[in-house]
Order: structure tokens, then C-alpha cells, then sequence
């Protein structure tokens, strides 16, 4: 029954997600939001509603190791098999403007994150945790990341984009109507991940950590998969780069800080040592971003196959 409701749980947490996107990102289309803001605010949260679901509703059920380890799994999972998988379908091109500003920001972040979570070698106290002072911290950082690429987004030196007259406006009714059944869909689904989750855990005796970083990370970044896979199909594959890292800031500041507001969060030293291994997978994707401007098939393949190597490693450990 725990896997059944484990499945049920993904889907309502992805189909919650799908209809909270079209819903809001109707609405702002309806008033004339630029799609760029659209892009860089609703979409990023609506692909990673289904982490915040779960790692904030892990956070108030005391299921800390899920709520650590569903962040951290799928960060490392949108490196290594989100842009992996693209690459395999069509080499990823990377915006000038990511390497610049958003994929070092990313780097930024997760090392902010290894130093506010490492209190004892800071002699702060005996034990590692992410607290709620922490919390606030990452919350901050990320109302900064979103003031500056909104203000960004509206620079009036930018060019316009162009509209098509003939397009039917959404109707506010019906995408409110979205927004409501989907914000439903994420919390049902996100309770439903953590209880099954949690009951798999204790049934074969392994830790939440472990369970956050492999099951409940790959079924919560599957809305980035599909994402960057179709992106990739249609030949727009540079999307993949962009959706990744912002997914991956909005993942550590929004849902790690706010999970971590609502009650501090144990750091373990496993965590320590994920989170090294994000900083470490994203440098040396970063640099290769930055000399090549781009991910090719190979450099997919050998991605794909880096994370299966991480996967044996978390359950041999």
C-alpha cells in the first residue's frame, strides 16, 4: 500500500504543479505580464512545488532527514541526469547571461549553505543544524535573486515581445480555478510522499536521508526532466541549462529556507558531503558551460552515468 500511495502521491504532486503553472501563468498573461517574468517566477516555483510540498511537509511532520535529503538528491539529480538526458538528446547551448550572473549564483548558494550548516566546526554548538535564523538567511538571498532578475526581466532598454492580436485572453475564472485545484494537488501529494515514503524507510530500515535522496528526489524532479526532455525534442535545449539552475537556487533558498523557518533542520554529516558533491557537479559543469558554451552528447553520457555511480555510492554508504 505504501508504494501505491507513494505513485499516487507523484501524481498528484506533478499534475498539481502542471495545473498550478498554466493557472497562474494564465492569469499573468491575462494582465500583461512579459512571459520572461512569467518564466523566471511562476514556472520556476511551479517546477519545484513538488520539493517544497514535500520537504516542507517533512519539515512540520519531523521528517528532517527527507526534507535535507529530497533538496540535495534533486539538485544533484538536475545536474547530472536532468542535463545528462537533454545532452543525450540534443547537446545543450547555455545563455550567456546563466553563465554570467544565475549558474555562479547557484555555486554561491550551496557554499552559503555548507557554512551555515556546519555549526560545530564553527564551535556554534554540538550538533549540525540548519536553523531557523539559517532559514531567514536563505530567504533573503532568495527575495534578492528574484527582485534582481525581475528588475532584469523589465529593463525598458529590452526589447518588446512581440503579441498576437487574434489570441483569446485566458479567462480569470477558469485559471483561478487551476491555481486552486493545483495548490490542492501538491499539498495532497506532498503529504502522501512523506507518510509512504517515511513507511518504506522504517520497513526495510534505512534512514529518511537515504529514501530523500534516491526515491522521493528522482519523483520530485521529474517536472524538470519532462521539462528540459521536451525542450530538448522541440530543439530548444538551452532551456534545460537555465531550468536546472534556477530550479536548483530555488530549491536551496525557497524550500530548504523555508522549511528550515518553519523548524530547524539536522544537518547530518552525510548532508555535509552531499552538499560538497552539488558545489563540486556544478563547478565542473559551470566550467564546462563557461569554455565550451555548451554540454555535448558524450559529456551527456558521462553525466547519466556519474549519477549512477552517485546512486551506488549513497546505498553502499
Amino acid at each position: 500500500m505504501s508504494y501505491l500511495l507513494l505513485v499516487v502521491g507523484f501524481f498528484f504532486l506533478i499534475k498539481g504543479a502542471d495545473w498550478f503553472v498554466d493557472g497562474s501563468s494564465g492569469v499573468a498573461r491575462r494582465f500583461g505580464i512579459p512571459s520572461v517574468v512569467i518564466g523566471l517566477t511562476i514556472v520556476a516555483f511551479g517546477t519545484s512545488a513538488p520539493e517544497a510540498a514535500v520537504s516542507i511537509t517533512a519539515a512540520l511532520n519531523g521528517d528532517n532527514g527527507i526534507a535535507v535529503g529530497n533538496v540535495l538528491g534533486s539538485n544533484i539529480f538536475n545536474l547530472l541526469m536532468v542535463i545528462g538526458v537533454t545532452a543525450l538528446l540534443n547537446p545543450c547551448k547555455v545563455d550567456s547571461g546563466i553563465i554570467a550572473r544565475d549558474f555562479p549564483f547557484s555555486i554561491l548558494i550551496s557554499a552559503v549553505l555548507l557554512v551555515l550548516g556546519i555549526d560545530t566546526f564553527w564551535g556554534r554548538g554540538e550538533m549540525n543544524v540548519i536553523s531557523r535564523g539559517d532559514g531567514m538567511i536563505l530567504l533573503f538571498f532568495m527575495a534578492i535573486f528574484v527582485a534582481y532578475t525581475i528588475r532584469g526581466a523589465m529593463d525598458p532598454e529590452r526589447k518588446p515581445e512581440p503579441r498576437d492580436a487574434m489570441e483569446p485572453k485566458p479567462q480569470v475564472t477558469k485559471c483561478l480555478g487551476l491555481i486552486v485545484i493545483g495548490i490542492a494537488g501538491i499539498v495532497l501529494g506532498g503529504q502522501l510522499v512523506v507518510e509512504s515514503a517515511t513507511a518504506i524507510a522504517i520497513s526495510f530500515g534505512i534512514s529518511q536521508t537515504l529514501i530523500g535522496l534516491t526515491i522521493v528526489a528522482m519523483g520530485t524532479s521529474l517536472p524538470e526532466l519532462v521539462t528540459s526532455a521536451v525542450a530538448a525534442k522541440k530543439g530548444e535545449s538551452d532551456i534545460a541549462i537555465g531550468n536546472v539552475v534556477g530550479s536548483n537556487i530555488f530549491n536551496i533558498l525557497f524550500v530548504l529556507g523555508l522549511s528550515s523557518a518553519i523548524t530547524p533542520v539536522p544537518y547530518s554529516m552525510l548532508s555535509v558531503y552531499d552538499t560538497a558533491v552539488v558545489i563540486a557537479v556544478s563547478l565542473l559543469i559551470y566550467l564546462l558551460c563557461y569554455t565550451k558554451r555548451q554540454v555535448s552528447r558524450v559529456e551527456g553520457a558521462i553525466s547519466v552515468l556519474a549519477y549512477f555511480a552517485y546512486m551506488a555510492y549513497i546505498i553502499v554508504r
